[in-house]
C-alpha cells in the first residue's frame, strides 16, 4: 500500500516554525514526508533531520524527499530520544522542531497494521513493527483493572469497566485475535443508546490501546522537555496534537517553560531564581479552518501550539 498522509495545517505549521534558509530543523514525526518536504523546500544551506519509528514511513519519506536528499538526514527512533540521537551525530542545537502527533493516515488506512476499527486485521497497532508489545498483548494479558484504567484515562470511555470485563470474559474461552473480534466485544458491552451515537463505539477504546502500545503520552512529555533543551535561542518548537491528553501535556510544558517561578503568589519578588526558557507564541491554540476540515475531516481535532526559545 502506498504511504499517503495529508499534511494538516501546513501553512500554520510553517509560519509557526519561522524557517531560516540556513537553519537546522527537525521533523520529529516524518510520516509520509509532507511537512518535511515543506521544510526542505525552504532551506538553502540549512539541514533537516527526519525522525520516525515506522520503517514504512521512512522508506516513503525517502522517496518523496529524494530531490532534497543532500540536506536531509533520516533517523529511525522514537522522538523521545531525539536529543540523544542528535548529540550522537554532533548536533547540539537546532532552530526548529515540528511534531505531528498521533497515527498517520497510512497507518489507519492500511488494514494489516491493526489500527482501524473499520477493517479486520490482526491486533497490532505498533508504530514500530520491531517492538515486542502489540495490541494483542494488551487485550489478552492485561488484568481487568488495568484495561479499565487505560480505557478511561486514554480513551475517556464512559463504559470502560463494562468493556474491560467483557474482554476478560471472552478471552477466558479463547484469545482475541483480530480488530473486528474486539469491535464486537466492545459493542456487546455498551448500552443500545451509546451504539447509536455519531462516533463509532470502538473509537475511544482503540485510541486508548494504541496510546498504551506505543507509550505515546510519556514519549510526548520527554520529547517536549528535550526538544526545548536542544533549541537554539529564538528557535521554535511547533506541536500539533489530536487528543486532549496530549494537548494538555504540551500546554503545561510550555507554561512551565514560560513561567517557571515556584514562589508563593504572596511573595512580592521572586526568590526561587528560576527564569523563563521559552515564550509562548500561540496565545490561543491554533485549529484548522472550516475549509480544511471539510476537505480533510481528520483535521477537525488538530490543535497546534508554538513556543520560542529565549
Amino acid at each position: 500500500m502506498e504511504f499517503k498522509h495529508v499534511s494538516i495545517m501546513p501553512d500554520e505549521c510553517m509560519d509557526g516554525l519561522n524557517i531560516k534558509p540556513d537553519g537546522k530543523y527537525v521533523d520529529a514525526t516524518t510520516g509520509g514526508g509532507g511537512h518535511s518536504l515543506l521544510i526542505a523546500e525552504r532551506l538553502t544551506t540549512g539541514h533537516l533531520y527526519c525522525f520516525d519509528r515506522d520503517d514504512d514511513a521512512l522508506k516513503a519519506a525517502g522517496e518523496r524527499l529524494s530531490a532534497h536528499k543532500d540536506k536531509i538526514t533520516f533517523i529511525k527512533s522514537n522522538f523521545a530520544y531525539m536529543k540523544d540521537k542528535l548529540n550522537e551525530i554532533g548536533v547540539t542545537g537546532v532552530d526548529g522542531i515540528l511534531f505531528d502527533l498521533g497515527v498517520s493516515s497510512y497507518q489507519l488506512d492500511n488494514a494489516e497494521r491493526g489500527f482501524s476499527y473499520m477493517a479486520d486485521a490482526p491486533l497490532d497497532m505498533r508504530m514500530d513493527k520491531t517492538q515486542a508489545k502489540s495490541a494483542y498483548e494488551v487485550v489478552n494479558t492485561y488484568p481487568v483493572e488495568e484495561l479499565t484504567r487505560i480505557f478511561f484515562e486514554y480513551g475517556e470511555e464512559r463504559y470502560s469497566k463494562r468493556i474491560a470485563e467483557n474482554i476478560v470474559r471472552h478471552r477466558e474461552d479463547k484469545n482475541i485475535e483480530t480488530t473486528l473480534e474486539l469491535v464486537d466485544i466492545i459493542k456487546q458491552a455498551m448500552p443500545a443508546a451509546a451504539k447509536k451515537e455519531k462516533q463509532h463505539p470502538a473509537k475511544r477504546v482503540f485510541q486508548a490501546i494504541r496510546i498504551e502500545v506505543n507509550d505515546e503520552l510519556s514519549s510526548v512529555e520527554e520529547a517536549v522537555k528535550h526538544g526545548i533543551d536542544i533549541l537554539n535561542p529564538q528557535g521554535r518548537i511547533a506541536i500539533m496534537s489530536f487528543h486532549s491528553l496530549e494537548d494538555r501535556i504540551v500546554k503545561l510544558k510550555f507554561q512551565e517553560g514560560a513561567n517557571p517561578c515556584t514562589c508563593p503568589k504572596s511573595f512580592p519578588v521572586c526568590v526561587c531564581g528560576k527564569v523563563p526558557t521559552v515564550k509562548v507564541i500561540t496565545k490561543k491554540v491554533v485549529t484548522a479552518c472550516a475549509k480544511e476540515v471539510e476537505e480533510n475531516p481528520r483535521a477537525r481535532s488538530a490543535k497546534l501550539r508554538v513556543a520560542e526559545k529565549l
